[in-house]
C-alpha cells in the first residue's frame, strides 16, 4: 500500500513543475513599456539600469530617478478537445513593479542602483476543474535589487555593469486523489547572486546602437515545505509536514537593439531578445522523508526563443510625447510537456504610451500593453491531458520621473 501512495504522488508531482515558462516579466520601464518594450538602444534615464546599463553614463541629467507599477490582468480559457467541458482562470491583478535611481560623480563615471520584478506570475483555476490534479494555483514571485556603475570611455561609446541580487519564492498548490479535500501544497524560497552588463554606442548623431546581457540565475530551494492534506489513514505512509529542495532556472537574456532619429520629432527603434530557456531542461524534487522513493526528475526540454520588436516615439511638443510599438513572442515550451501552470502560447502583443511633462523635472509616463495568445491544442502527454487554449492579457502602467 505504501509503494503505491508514493507512486501515486510521484506521478502527481510528474506532472507539474514549480515554475513555467512565460513568466518572465518584462515591464520595468513605462517609456520602454509603451516602445514594444524595447529599451536596449535608448537612453532614458535611470531605467536603463535594467535596459542596459552602457546606457546609463549617457544620460543627460546629473541625477535620474524613475517609479512605476502595472497592472496585470490576464485571462486563460481551456476546452476540452473530447467533450464540452470548459474552464478558465480567475488569477488576481498582478503589480509589478520598478525603482531606480541615478546620479553622475563627474563626466565620466555613473552610478546607480535598481529594484524591479522581472520574474513573476499568479495563476488560479478552479479547485475541481479538470486538471486540478497538475495545479490548482500557483505563485512565482522574484524581486531584484542591482547596484550599478557606468563608465563613458568615449563621447559616443559607454559601458556598464550591475551585480544582482535576488530573492524568489513560490507557493503552488495541487489536489491529489484519494479524497475531495486531498492536496499539496509546496512552498520555498531562496536568495541568489547574478550579473547586468551592457554597452552603448551612439554610432551617429542620429543613430544608437545597445547590447546587453543578462545572466542565468538558477533558484536553488533548500528546506522548502510540502504540505500533505490527506486522509488520517495514510498519514502513516506519508508525513504531513514534509521539506523539499529544487532548483529553478531564471534564464539568460541577450538583447541587441538600433534607434534612429528619423525627424527631428519622430524616432524608430528595433530590437531581438534571445532568452536561453533551453536552461529548463528538466525540473527534480528531492523530499527530506520517504528516501528515494518519493525524489523525482521530470523533463521539461524548453528551446531558446527569439522576440523581435518594433517602437516608434513622437515628440508632439515639449509637453507631450506619444509612443506605440509591438513584438512577437514564440512560447518555449515542449509539446510533449504542456502544463497549464503559467499557460505560454504563441502571442503578438502591441503597445501604446505617453509621457507628460508635468512640471519642470517632472514627468509622468501612462502606458498600455495588449497580449494575445495563439489558441492552440496543447497536450500533457505523460498524463494524457489536452485541450484547447486561449490567452490574453491586458496591462496599464503609470510611472513618474524626476530628472535635474
Amino acid at each position: 500500500m505504501k509503494k503505491i501512495l508514493i507512486l501515486s504522488i510521484l506521478l502527481i508531482f510528474g506532472l507539474s513543475s514549480v515554475k513555467a515558462g512565460g513568466f518572465q516579466v518584462r515591464l520595468q520601464g513605462q517609456k520602454q513599456t509603451s516602445m514594444g518594450l524595447i529599451g536596449t538602444p535608448m537612453n532614458f534615464g535611470s531605467s536603463s539600469i535594467f535596459y542596459n546599463p552602457g546606457a546609463l553614463a549617457m544620460m543627460k541629467q546629473d541625477y535620474s530617478f524613475d517609479i512605476g507599477v502595472n497592472l496585470i490582468n490576464s485571462h486563460v480559457l481551456y476546452q476540452s478537445t473530447s467533450s464540452s467541458y470548459s474552464a478558465e482562470t480567475n488569477n488576481p491583478l498582478s503589480t509589478p513593479i520598478h525603482i531606480y535611481g541615478a546620479a553622475k560623480l563627474n563626466d565620466k563615471l555613473t552610478v546607480g542602483l535598481g529594484f524591479y520584478t522581472p520574474y513573476g506570475s499568479t495563476t488560479q483555476w478552479d479547485d475541481n476543474w479538470a486538471g486540478k490534479h497538475l495545479i490548482q494555483n500557483i505563485s512565482l514571485q522574484a524581486f531584484f535589487v542591482q547596484p550599478t556603475i557606468s563608465y563613458k570611455i568615449m563621447d559616443n561609446l559607454s559601458i556598464g555593469a550591475g551585480f544582482v541580487m535576488v530573492n524568489g519564492n513560490v507557493d503552488m498548490q495541487k489536489a491529489l486523489p484519494y479524497s475531495e479535500e486531498s492536496n499539496v501544497r509546496l512552498l520555498g524560497t531562496d536568495f541568489n547572486y547574478g550579473f547586468n552588463v551592457g554597452v552603448y554606442y551612439q554610432a551617429t548623431s542620429k543613430m544608437s546602437i545597445g547590447l546587453d546581457y543578462r545572466s542565468q540565475i538558477t533558484m536553488k530551494i533548500e528546506d522548502g515545505e510540502a504540505r500533505f492534506s490527506i486522509p488520517e489513514s495514510l498519514e502513516t505512509m506519508v508525513s504531513k509536514n514534509n521539506k523539499f529542495s529544487a532548483e529553478l532556472p531564471l534564464p539568460a537574456n541577450l538583447d541587441f537593439g538600433i534607434s534612429y532619429q528619423i525627424t527631428e520629432k519622430l524616432l524608430a527603434a528595433i530590437e531581438v531578445d534571445y532568452i536561453f530557456w533551453s536552461a529548463y531542461q528538466e525540473i527534480s524534487f528531492t523530499f527530506e522523508e520517504n528516501g528515494d522513493l518519493l525524489d523525482n526528475t521530470n523533463p521539461r526540454e524548453y528551446k531558446d526563443t527569439f522576440v523581435p520588436r518594433l517602437g516608434l516615439e513622437y515628440k508632439l511638443n515639449d509637453m507631450f510625447t506619444f509612443r506605440t510599438g509591438g513584438y512577437y513572442d514564440q512560447t518555449p515550451t515542449n509539446e510533449k510537456h504542456f502544463n497549464p501552470e503559467t499557460v505560454s502560447l504563441d502571442s503578438w502583443a502591441y503597445t501604446l504610451g505617453v509621457s507628460i511633462k508635468a512640471y519642470k523635472n517632472l514627468g509622468i509616463d501612462l502606458n498600455y500593453l495588449g497580449i494575445h495568445g495563439k489558441e492552440s491544442v496543447k497536450e500533457y502527454e505523460s498524463a494524457n491531458f489536452e485541450g484547447r487554449y486561449k490567452t490574453s492579457a491586458a496591462i496599464f502602467g503609470i510611472g513618474i520621473n524626476y530628472n535635474f
